[in-house]
């Protein structure tokens, strides 16, 4: 029975792990659909988000499952209720890749970023891809210290989202309202992506540590005078 059990928590983590493997997919593509304005693309990612949406469905169902049959404690509890905090995050992570294909299928067969932002575009789609790449690797390896690195990381997309806005307000912006909305929901949604692979991360520090990632960080800072 106590095989089966951990034979059980195994298989939720694995289905985490191709949820997060599944997004990062998703927002690569999505990326590429918006800069292509690949109509095709772009349909393929939208309906592949129910794939997601299937796995969190059946992750909840066995997490549940298990706390009704197993009651766990301490480290095994832990496993089982950040499970379904990070299957949360990955699912709407799945949903802020489906959001960028759906706008390249609204401005299809228009590009919605204009020729001078698609290398800031396509920058942030691919460092939202490998947060979340970062954060199946932390799922699986269990290693605070490179989960710890993700909030790092993601200070480069905070960056790259900061530009969007410099050009956005910049007085030669040329491109219109509807351009500019496009634009800003676009940072937005890569912005979010970023959150929550970091969040990932985050989850996977408490369950190793039972402690949260910034209490461990600030109690592993260097003491000012010492």
């Amino acid at each position: 029975m106590r095989d089966a059990y951990h034979e059980e928590l195994d298989s939720i983590g694995e289905g985490l792990v191709e949820m997060a493997r599944l997004v990062g997919s998703a927002v690569g593509r999505a990326t590429t659909a918006m800069l292509d304005a690949d109509l095709k693309l772009a349909e393929a990612v939208i309906a592949a988000d129910q794939k997601v949406d299937d796995l969190q469905h059946d992750l909840e169902a066995r997490a549940i499952a298990l706390l009704a049959r197993q009651q766990p404690v301490a480290t095994d509890l832990r496993i089982v209720v950040t499970s379904l905090r990070m299957s949360a995050d990955l699912e709407r992570s799945g949903d802020l890749a489906q959001h960028v294909a759906k706008l390249a299928r609204l401005r299809f067969p228009d590009a919605a970023v204009p020729r001078d932002l698609h290398a800031t575009i396509l920058e942030m789609g691919q460092l939202a891809q490998r947060l979340m790449a970062k954060a199946a690797e932390v799922i699986i390896t269990k290693d605070v210290d490179l989960a710890l690195q993700l909030e790092a990381d993601d200070d480069e997309m905070d960056r790259l989202h900061r530009t969007l806005f410099q050009h956005l307000m910049d007085d030669r912006w040329k491109h219109g309202i509807e351009t500019a909305v496009d634009v800003t929901l676009l940072g937005r949604y890569y912005e979010r992506f970023a959150d929550h692979a970091v969040s990932v991360a985050k989850r996977v520090v408490y369950l190793v540590t039972g402690e949260h990632a910034d209490e461990l960080q600030q109690s592993e800072a260097p003491v000012e005078g010492a």
